[in-house]
């Protein structure tokens, strides 16, 4: 199928030969550490996973996951959301948050996919964001997860992470998704997601990244945000991995230098 990352019309500036580069071993690096990389998020179909991430909004997965195996044992089609009593709904999805919001798009979300879908989630770009409640971010993680359709989750960890390598400046998420979609290959694009955010969760934290125990430092031209000795480092590594992320950070060593682009 065709990716759902596009470059908008017009748009032909290419991006630096090295920037490609680094930014294509940095993704290479990201592939080992994470072998078993995926959607944090619990499904079996479609309508589970859309469903799912409407109500990650403002919340944890871990959160969500918890949440979810009563919601889809009650509500199993589009049908259901769609036909809802709204009090039921909203005690349901209480734990995430925002529940009032959230009950309100998946009732929306529902009649919507009745109206428009026959009951099923659709498996285009164009049509995944007229639904209620969805962007293109949950359309992409829709389309890479359940139908197989190449796509970049900008959430706030993957944004956050490909300004701090500097693979781009820009902040919209639109325009962050086709920055990062030009440096990438197509194939690549639903698992880099994955592979990103989970370093975000893992390793490089917003406030206090663990520079000295990443295995992308050499490529990083923000290395040294963090604490850059390695026991301490080490620390911050979280995860069933942190074994595991901590060795091949020991083995790819330190950088000599500030990395640059």
């Amino acid at each position: 199928m065709p990716p759902a990352t596009k470059q908008p019309p017009g748009q032909t500036v290419k991006p630096a030969t090295g920037l490609v580069r680094r930014a294509r071993r940095m993704i290479r690096a990201l592939s080992e550490a994470f072998p078993d990389a995926r959607a944090e998020l619990d499904f079996t179909n479609p309508l589970e996973l859309i469903v799912a991430v409407v109500l990650s909004a403002q919340t944890t997965d871990v959160r969500v996951n918890l949440t979810t195996p009563a919601l889809f044992a009650k509500y199993k089609t589009a049908e259901d959301y769609a036909g809802a009593d709204r009090t039921e709904l909203e005690e349901l999805i209480r734990p995430t948050g925002f529940y009032r919001n959230k009950a309100a798009a998946l009732i929306g979300l529902g009649a919507a996919l009745v109206e428009r879908y026959n009951g099923e989630v659709p498996g285009t770009m164009e049509e995944l964001v007229t639904l209620p409640g969805v962007g293109r971010k949950t359309a992409n993680v829709v389309l890479g997860n359940a139908f197989g359709v190449p796509g970049l989750t900008v959430d706030t960890h993957f944004g956050r992470l490909v300004r701090r390598w500097e693979w781009t400046a820009e902040e919209d998420p639109v325009k962050v998704e086709y920055a990062v979609g030009a440096l990438l290959p197509p194939k690549d694009w639903t698992m880099a997601s994955h592979w990103i955010i989970f370093h975000g969760r893992r390793v490089c934290h917003a406030k206090k990244p663990a520079c000295g125990a990443c295995l992308l430092a050499k490529d990083c031209p923000s290395y040294g945000t963090g604490p850059t000795e390695f026991e301490v480092a080490a620390k911050l590594v979280k995860g069933v991995e942190a074994e595991h992320l901590i060795a091949l950070a020991e083995k790819a060593g330190k950088p000599k230098r500030k990395a640059v682009g």
